[in-house]
């Protein structure tokens, strides 16, 4: 188990031109540690990050999309693995980041902790399926799902991170969504 805030820092010199959908609590770590214009916010329907990073790949086919979801986000909208499967991008990488909780809503514990997410990603057809528990098979794990064609979902490993009311006025600014309008379109 690892620490998000380590993760997302190793996965930042691993990124280039790519789109990164993060939602809720791992959202504002990401825009704390690599704010930047091709970041895309999803939040305010949790379990969506998954269908929106599904859009922009189908949108956007010349570029790598990541989904840095959440285990109880993903709960939400199981059904997308199944889409996911079936649409079979080739640019996407969808990462789920394991704690066992609706972080973002206080940390209320998900009904079954011990979901093997990583084998549902399996069943629902996506062949590159990978674990990462530490920091370094996480970034062996992104280097792979990032050198190869997609679908490929990650199940990552994470300590719960901290509680309580987060701001996420940042992250709702028209700006922020214009500079990634102007981002896609350079």
């Amino acid at each position: 188990m690892m620490n998000r805030k380590i993760a997302l820092e190793r996965l930042k010199m691993l990124i280039n031109d790519e789109i990164v959908v993060a939602t809720y609590s791992t959202a504002s770590d990401w825009i704390e540690i690599f704010d930047r214009p091709l970041n895309f916010f999803s939040f305010g329907a949790m379990g969506l990050a998954s269908s929106h990073g599904l859009g922009l790949a189908l949108a956007r086919p010349e570029r790598k999309v990541l989904v840095l979801d959440g285990d109880g986000s993903l709960l939400m909208n199981l059904g997308t693995l199944v889409t996911i499967s079936a649409a079979a991008p080739k640019n996407l990488i969808h990462m789920v980041w394991k704690n066992g909780s609706y972080e973002a809503n206080g940390g209320h514990p998900v009904p079954y902790p011990q979901v093997d997410f990583a084998a549902m990603a399996r069943a629902a057809g996506i062949a590159s399926v990978y674990r990462a528990n530490d920091p370094e098979n996480f970034e062996s794990a992104v280097r792979q799902a990032l050198s190869i064609e997609g679908p490929t979902f990650i199940e990552v490993e994470i300590e719960q991170g901290p509680l309580g009311p987060r701001s996420y006025k940042e992250m709702y600014k028209a700006s922020r969504r214009q500079r990634l309008h102007e981002a896609l379109n350079a």
